[in-house]
């Protein structure tokens, strides 16, 4: 399931397509700010959201072989709950 998909789901609940859009575009800025301030985005049943930070380390060039410094780098996390886990088992 793409954006496109979700889109077409939401507006069989709510009505059309562009209110329907409007949501989901809603939803993903809000969760995308939310992480971006640090927080956590917790769906209950669903799972959450929140940033890790990737420690700065020295990787190695796969075709040359050289070294190089790779900088620390924040990066998205999803833990799912135990709900969601549960139904696709």
């Amino acid at each position: 399931m793409n954006k496109a998909d979700l889109v077409v789901k939401v507006a069989e609940i709510v009505g059309t397509s562009k209110e329907a859009k409007e949501v989901v575009d809603c939803i993903f800025e809000n969760v995308t700010a939310a992480l971006k301030g640090g927080d956590e985005v917790r769906l209950s049943g669903f799972g959450t959201f929140k940033v890790k930070e990737r420690k700065a380390r020295t990787g190695r060039n796969p075709q040359t072989g050289v070294e190089i410094k790779i900088e620390k780098k924040k990066t998205p996390r999803f833990s799912p709950a135990k709900a969601l886990k549960d139904a696709i088992s």
